[in-house]
């Protein structure tokens, strides 16, 4: 088997690269390394069944190149700098809704790529006011640009499973920790109490609750989903 991943040395892509190879799948990366890490693939590299390509997901051309022989995508490239949209606001809609896009459209002229796996947000469903939210709510009210291109880019992945076949998988990820997390509040956080262990500075009045999930379990869950107990086509 083969995957492409896109932002294969960003947090999540890289994690997926190595699941993978262990899993004994041949994998192409692809990322324009606008944030990624490159030394998150060096072993990755080592393993001779890994290859990665400096490729912007804007590039359809190269985008089809890579696709070549592909059975599987995980589609994990995207802007996630979610308060920059409102400053540049064909970013998002640019790496986001019409990355995904080039995506579809090169698995669909692709001869062997019907399966996609796809990075959305849970910024995608606004400010809901149901706990837990259900997956079956009404689209919501979009309160980022980054949340309403994610949310487009499952309704194009929607819309190409109804029209071509593909087989297509959305997650709504939120809150991940775990080696090679890059940036963030907790990230800070650790940063602060380094600098000073006797006290932390936090926004609002410490009573603030948020979830989380650690990269192995994510993993483990897009693995369970994705692979493990899929129905075979």
């Amino acid at each position: 088997m083969k995957a492409l991943i896109t932002g294969a040395s960003g947090f999540i892509g890289s994690h997926l690269v190595d699941e993978l190879l262990r899993r004994g799948y041949q994998v192409v990366g692809i990322d324009n390394f606008s944030t990624g890490i490159p030394r998150y693939l060096e072993s990755a590299e080592l393993s001779g069944n890994f290859e990665i390509h400096d490729c912007d997901i804007l590039d359809f051309i190269g985008l089809c190149e890579h696709m070549t022989g592909v059975d599987v995508v995980y589609h994990m490239a995207a802007n996630a700098d979610i308060r920059g949209g409102a400053k540049n606001t064909r970013c998002d809609l640019e790496q986001n809704t019409i990355g995904t896009y080039n995506v579809l459209e090169a698995m669909r002229l692709s001869d062997s790529a019907k399966r996609i796996c796809f990075a959305s947000s849970a910024a995608a469903l606004g400010e809901p006011t149901v706990f837990p939210t259900p997956e079956n709510m009404s689209i919501p009210v979009q309160t980022s640009l980054y949340g309403a291109s994610k949310m487009a880019g499952e309704g194009l992945i929607a819309s190409y499973c109804n029209a071509f076949g593909i087989e297509g998988y959305c997650f709504r990820f939120v809150s991940l920790l775990g080696p090679r997390y890059p940036h963030g509040h907790v990230y800070d956080f650790v940063e602060k109490l380094r600098a000073d262990p006797s006290k932390l500075q936090i926004l609002g009045d410490g009573k603030a609750q948020k979830s989380y999930l650690h990269i192995y379990d994510c993993v483990q869950a897009l693995m369970l989903v994705c692979e493990d107990l899929r129905p075979e086509k």
